[in-house]
């Protein structure tokens, strides 16, 4: 039996009831319980962060995997960028122009489609454009009229 500075000074000033022994057995079987729970739930806890940090560790490795492949890729496509030749710079300065014309009348066209605002690219002394009729009337084609349906006799 383990003896606590407790129970060594109760001998000591001679103490020998029964009873103040059986409180001294209690107090140190309570405090070898608690020992041993807080043993136990340190274990658990360790076991805990043993297997997160191998969790981690797995993700680790695979993130490492992962980007490693992505710079492959991306030295790849490095390289068979370096071999294609840019398109003439004529080209070039042509399809700059293009975007830029698109980029300033896209405003126009935008209002123009929403119903806001006249056609882009009618002038202002010029009559607005009338609206397309159905396609398939006989005044639209310049043909002769249709003959009227007989009657069955």
């Amino acid at each position: 039996m383990v003896r606590t500075q407790e129970s060594v000074k109760l001998l000591r000033m001679g103490a020998t009831v029964p009873e103040e022994m059986e409180l001294i057995e209690k107090h140190e079987e309570i405090s070898l319980g608690r020992r041993a729970q807080l043993l136990e739930q340190m274990e658990s806890h360790r076991e805990q962060l043993q297997i997160q940090r191998k969790q981690q560790l797995r993700e680790f490795e695979a993130a490492r995997h992962r980007n490693n492949t992505l710079l492959q890729d991306l030295q790849k496509i490095e390289e068979r960028l370096r071999g294609k030749q840019l398109p003439h710079p004529n080209l070039l300065a042509l399809e700059t122009k293009y975007w830029a014309s698109v980029e300033e009348s896209t405003p126009a066209w935008e209002h123009f489609l929403l119903g806001k605002g006249p056609h882009p690219t009618d002038d202002p002394g010029q009559p607005p454009r009338r609206a397309k009729q159905k396609p398939g009337t006989a005044k639209d084609q310049g043909l002769p009229p249709r003959p009227k349906p007989r009657s069955a006799r």
